[in-house]
């Protein structure tokens, strides 16, 4: 079997970190920082003239129809920059309102493609055992929002986002406009990471029927979104082991570099370990997605090594590197806050080990065994 990507696969991951390395120095995210900006609008120029930002748009809507693969391999590239562009949610949004959302869906999806609209998603509340903070019911014939979407990634600056809601059939997706002139109120704040999210307050907002999406868009979006939050999480950790190598081959004390201490050369080999260990579930995840195959316990499996890379890499880099560590002038700092901020997206390993114990528990048709009776072709 050959495990290799090919050649288009290949030109994109380099056009990716060619692109994200250019643009994301050291000097230009410092400037960045201070720049009151909501992400990097000249990267994401950049990324709409070369097509990243409609990777997994469906061709019918405008997008370049792709799989999880190629996005994975943009997504691992913008971690390792740290890229402050809204790539994953745009897209990810789009092609499921593209898929389930019906005509005003296509439509919506055509209009992210275009660069002519700027979408969100927001799912944080599937990964905890707290009750989604939105409430869905009927009004009519159409239904009625109320309550709190709480740090909706750029909730106050793009136009349309994806949301959870509790409804009467239990939780599900809603496109809302967020330009209606009523009914919302939004109290804007940053995240862990410097991103700008908001919560959204509802106040009997009125949706039509078809900005709920059946339940199969939720079944369909969840694997998908936390695919990208790992490939991120695999090219932050990457980058931040890469960096701390070079500062402990440099760093020296008692004239020998830390790095031939054997206690900073086995703490860096557990990151690294850990590291290879996310890419094996994350490229195994987005094999399943793209060729069909159930990802149940995959996306969970995959969820739960993304925390936990993020959680022990991070403080491994963090602690060799001392009191440099925690200085904001220097740009190690950047790696743990993104490191932070997705795995509070990702929801923290305890919850995703609950629930997949609960498959486990409940399902014994884990392996490829199953997947051959399913489908001999494999």
């Amino acid at each position: 079997m050959d495990f290799q990507l090919n050649e288009d696969q290949r030109a994109i991951a380099d056009m990716a970190g060619g692109l994200f390395a250019d643009f994301c120095t050291d000097e230009r995210m410092r400037a960045f920082d201070t720049a009151g900006q909501p992400f990097m609008a000249d990267l994401w120029g950049q990324c709409v003239e070369t097509g990243l930002h409609g990777l997994a748009i469906p061709e019918e809507a405008g997008g370049l129809g792709l799989g999880m693969t190629e996005l994975m391999l943009v997504l691992e590239a913008q971690g390792r920059a740290l890229a402050p562009v809204p790539l994953w949610r745009h897209q990810l949004a789009a092609a499921t309102l593209a898929r389930f959302g019906g005509a005003p869906g296509v439509e919506t999806a055509q209009a992210a493609a275009s660069n002519s609209l700027l979408v969100t998603l927001a799912l944080d509340g599937l990964a905890s055992s707290r009750p989604v903070g939105l409430r869905l019911s009927r009004s009519g014939d159409a239904f009625r929002l109320d309550g709190v979407a709480s740090v909706v990634p750029l909730g106050a600056e793009v136009c349309r986002a994806l949301l959870l809601a509790q409804g009467e059939a239990g939780v599900c997706l809603v496109s809302v406009d967020l330009r209606a002139p009523a009914g919302i109120d939004k109290v804007s704040g940053v995240f862990t990471h410097g991103e700008p999210v908001a919560d959204l307050r509802f106040d009997g907002f009125q949706v039509g029927a078809d900005a709920v999406l059946p339940p199969a868009a939720l079944a369909w979006l969840e694997p998908r979104a936390i695919a990208a939050l790992a490939a991120l999480q695999l090219g932050v950790s990457t980058e931040q082991v890469r960096r701390t190598v070079g500062y402990v081959s440099e760093r020296r004390q008692f004239d020998r570099a830390i790095g031939s201490f054997q206690a900073v050369q086995m703490s860096l080999a557990d990151a690294h370990i850990a590291i290879e260990a996310l890419r094996s579930a994350l490229w195994q995840l987005v094999y399943r997605l793209d060729t069909g195959l159930p990802t149940a316990p995959e996306a969970l499996a995959t969820r739960y090594l993304a925390c936990e890379t993020g959680h022990s890499v991070g403080h491994k880099a963090q602690h060799v590197h001392g009191g440099i560590g925690v200085d904001l002038t220097y740009p190690i700092h950047r790696y743990l806050y993104w490191s932070r901020a997705l795995g509070l997206a990702l929801g923290g390993p305890a919850a995703t080990l609950e629930r997949l114990g609960d498959w486990l528990a409940d399902n014994d048709t884990l392996g490829w065994k199953y997947d051959l009776e399913e489908n001999p072709t494999l």
